[in-house]
């Protein structure tokens, strides 16, 4: 019965790994979004963007108010 399973779950092979592949993603994105060091340095990138120009003021504060409330939500 096993190899019968197998054969018939087998078209469905690339589906779970694009979803095993989609779960290692999320619990990596996880994981860096509640690193107050990983959120330094995003904070530290928006700072320099502004400053080169890229973004406005009014987008530097929204994207410090985000990440400052993921900061005081660990």
């Amino acid at each position: 019965m096993g190899i019968v399973k197998q054969l018939v779950l087998l078209p469905l092979a690339p589906v779970r790994g694009v979803l095993w592949v989609t779960a290692r993603v999320a619990e990596a994105a996880e994981v860096e979004m509640g690193d107050p060091a990983a959120i330094r340095n995003r904070l530290l990138d928006a700072q320099l963007a502004y400053e080169r120009g890229e973004i406005d003021e009014a987008e530097l504060a929204a994207i410090e108010e985000s990440l400052l409330q993921h900061l005081e939500v660990r």
